[in-house]
């Protein structure tokens, strides 16, 4: 049969058409990707009043002020206060949120000298603390994280101590520069752990934490890097700030951030530093990591000519809330609460209000958008505001409750409280988990007039990775680079466990090794119970039985060989299957590598489920992948062997561990070997 001109035009037509739906499907992909929630694993916090989040959520719950007297260690009241702010060299702020203890740091932690140290920014010092912890919170071990792509993105806009360095021309040197510049804010932390994602600083004033936040969604969903910590900082170290603040007629007389209410006269100002970590949500369902919150959009405008550059423009902020709802997918009916910028100003107040009347007015009466403010509880963090307000929105949607709002006793009569059904709980609110996801927004708006929103997500549930609970005894496990370090460590741990609501046993100890970084200085408890814990510890304060307590020897390291046999142990293979995570991550790798090879999963052999008839190079395989999973963990645990040896199946064991052949080399020999 001949090809006639209309068989050619239509198979022609046929191809274009094919290639037009699959370009299509390879344009869903791609927006699907660009659209995918981005997962927070982890965050870690300093606040006014509160030196991590759990007592930050505390601090907010009891409905705590922490707003108080500038202190005298950062400058004097009696030279710089005034109550007119247009005195020269005078402010009208005598009020403020200060961090406690910003002058304690440990460089050697860090790995920085000490003649470099007192030239760093407390604002850097304070940023590498957080970043570690926020890490951990994550259960990512810092230093596990070296030549990873994960990415730094950092609000920062304040220089207090370079400036007060500059003061003294003749002590600078290079140190100065590294030690002060917001370029440098970032990278140490890049520096210090070793990361080779995307690093920035940025500074949008108020809004620049959670600019910070949206940069590394975006780099996220484009894959420029695979983890990110992002967030900001905000110390105030000398009046200079305030000083050219008070001259803008910003402060409040009052002394608190009196947002929403009729008494709102002006800001006040606060310190702080948190740092949020993110992963792609698809990541953090694969790797089982306990999800937070999601991030399901967010959005960066400017407020274009308003009618002054530090005048918000209410349009523009209705605009970018409309959009991040869009690119979320989120109906406005499904937001529950928004964390408004909310400095307590006459004018910013009612702006905010009204562009979030104009999207969310068609609610009913019955499920009013409640709103609030954390800066009447800590003052406004300006450069690590935003970054504030989402850890308050995070731990809301976990508690399922939104603190009180402060300072609200007669609502502002500037607002138009009739456009839109609002609510300001001056008690907290319940906000259960029900049939539909719970949303809340975050709003951060720069006093140069760069506004961030962010639409947050209540968590998906994700399967847990091991029933621990079953375990008879429990291994507790601290470390620790001094014996101090290691001794307060002890100490902390012992005043914890007296709290009645400590979770099950473990789970303490699991959340004490799991994705944290291994010191030198080390201490080891093996336990059956909470109460057996707490006496343990108490022994290892009191320099009691040494069984329960002991450092690193600081002779020369013994050295070790791992022999590897042919000996098969399935009982224990299983046992440890069922119990450790690291053990059968490192068994499900080998199972994936031998999908194609073997009749019926590897894994499954391990499992308690029906596994596929046993063949030699099914026991084979088994017993490769138990002792080859083994060594990796004691290599984890950064126990490496100075020799291997082997016999029979553990040849090849030996062999992998060795480098002389690799893992997907090593098990295919085995399969062979079982196949003859």
């Amino acid at each position: 049969m001949t090809d006639t001109p209309e068989s050619s035009e239509l198979s022609r037509l046929q191809k274009a058409a094919y290639a037009l739906k699959e370009m299509r499907a390879r344009l869903d992909v791609a927006e699907g990707a660009l659209r995918e929630p981005i997962a927070i694993v982890g965050m870690s916090g300093r606040f006014p009043g509160a030196a991590s989040c759990d007592a930050l959520w505390q601090l907010l719950k009891d409905g705590v002020d922490a707003v108080g007297e500038i202190p005298a260690e950062r400058w004097s009241l009696a030279e710089y206060y005034d109550v007119n702010p247009n005195a020269p060299g005078k402010m009208n702020a005598s009020c403020g949120g200060f961090l406690e203890n910003v002058d304690q740091f440990d460089p050697a932690f860090f790995g920085i000298p000490a003649r470099e140290a007192v030239k760093v920014d407390p604002q850097q010092r304070l940023l590498l603390e957080v970043a570690w912890e926020a890490l951990e919170n994550a259960g990512q071990a810092p230093d596990q994280l070296q030549d990873t792509e994960t990415g730094t993105y950092l609000g920062i806009n304040q220089m207090d101590y370079g400036l007060a360095q500059f003061d003294a021309p003749g002590d600078m040197d290079i140190y100065t520069t590294t030690g002060n510049g917001f370029c440098f804010a970032a990278g140490r932390i890049s520096y210090a752990l070793g990361l080779q994602g995307p690093n920035m600083a940025i500074d949008t004033a108020c809004s620049s934490s959670l600019v910070a936040v949206h940069l590394a969604c975006q780099a996220l969903r484009g894959r420029e890097c695979d983890l990110a910590l992002a967030g900001g900082v905000q110390l105030n170290l000398i009046p200079t700030f305030h000083l050219l603040l008070a001259k803008t007629q910003s402060f409040a007389a009052s002394g608190r951030c009196n947002t929403f209410s009729s008494a709102a006269d002006g800001l006040i100002m606060g310190e702080g530093c948190g740092l949020v970590v993110l992963k792609r949500l698809s990541d953090a369902v694969e790797n089982k990591d306990r999800v937070l919150a999601l991030i399901r959009g967010s959005g960066v405008n400017h407020g274009g000519a308003a009618s002054g550059i530090t005048v918000p423009n209410e349009l523009a902020q209705e605009k970018l809330v409309r959009q991040v709802l869009k690119r979320a997918g989120v109906d406005p009916d499904e937001v529950g609460y928004v964390e408004t910028h909310g400095t307590g100003t006459q004018l910013g107040d009612p702006i905010e209000v009204g562009a979030l009347s104009s999207v969310f007015r068609g609610r009913p009466e019955s499920d009013p958008l409640v709103l609030g403010s954390l800066k009447t509880n800590i003052g406004h963090l300006d450069a690590a505001a935003g970054i504030a307000g989402l850890i308050k929105a995070v731990l809301s949607l976990e508690r399922e409750e939104i603190p009180p709002n402060l300072h609200f006793d007669e609502p502002n009569p500037r607002i138009d409280w009739q456009a839109c059904p609002l609510k300001v709980p001056v008690e907290a609110h319940v906000w259960p988990r029900g049939e539909k996801t719970r949303h809340a927004g975050v709003s951060s708006f720069g006093f140069s007039g760069t506004n961030a929103h962010v639409v947050l997500a209540e968590a998906p549930p994700i399967e847990a990775q091991i029933d621990l609970s079953k375990r008879p005894l429990h291994v507790f496990a601290l470390s620790a680079k001094t014996d101090k370090a290691l001794g307060e460590l002890v100490t902390a741990y012992g005043r914890y466990l007296k709290d009645e609501r400590v979770p099950s046993l473990a789970d303490i100890c699991f959340t004490a090794t799991a994705g944290r970084s291994h010191f030198d200085r080390r201490l080891a408890v093996v336990a059956d119970s909470v109460s057996t814990l707490r006496e343990h510890l108490q022994a290892c304060r009191e320099g009691g039985d040494a069984t329960y307590s002991s450092g690193v020897d600081e002779r020369e390291a013994q050295k070790v060989a791992f022999v590897f046999g042919d000996e098969n142990n399935a009982l224990g293979a299983r046992e440890l299957y069922a119990t450790h995570v690291g053990y059968r991550a490192m068994v499900d790798g080998c199972a994936e590598i031998l999908k194609d090879t073997l009749d019926g999963s590897l894994s499954a052999l391990f499992a308690d489920e029906a596994p596929p008839e046993a063949t030699p190079a099914h026991r084979d395989a088994v017993q490769f992948a138990s002792q080859y999973a083994v060594a990796k963990l004691w290599r984890s645990w950064r126990i490496a062997p100075a020799a291997v040896a082997g016999s029979g199946v553990g040849e090849y064991v030996a062999a992998c561990v060795a480098g002389v052949l690799s893992l997907e080399e090593g098990l295919a020999l085995v399969v062979a070997r079982g196949a003859l």
